[in-house]
């Protein structure tokens, strides 16, 4: 991945709140370079959704209507015991 990708990446990672930027930003910085290419994909599919939607699903409110959406957030969620 170029630079310049993975810059992209980060800046859409910047979300509304600090713990959004956190979180999602932590995934792209330890877990993308790992993750196979349709991984990748959902994830930067996921980035496109709503701040309120995406905060619901981080927290447990609600699931992904994606299940390689909610796979990424259950990750997240368990590395950071959400």
């Amino acid at each position: 991945m170029s630079d310049t990708s993975l810059a992209r990446l980060r800046w859409r990672c910047r979300r509304g709140t600090k713990e959004l930027d956190a979180l999602y930003g932590w995934w792209l910085e330890h877990r993308y370079a790992g993750a196979d290419g349709d991984t990748r994909s959902a994830f930067e599919a996921l980035l496109e959704v709503q701040d309120p939607d995406l905060w619901d699903w981080t927290i447990g409110r609600g699931r992904a209507p994606r299940a390689d959406w909610q796979a990424i957030i259950d990750d997240i969620r368990a590395r950071h015991r959400l």
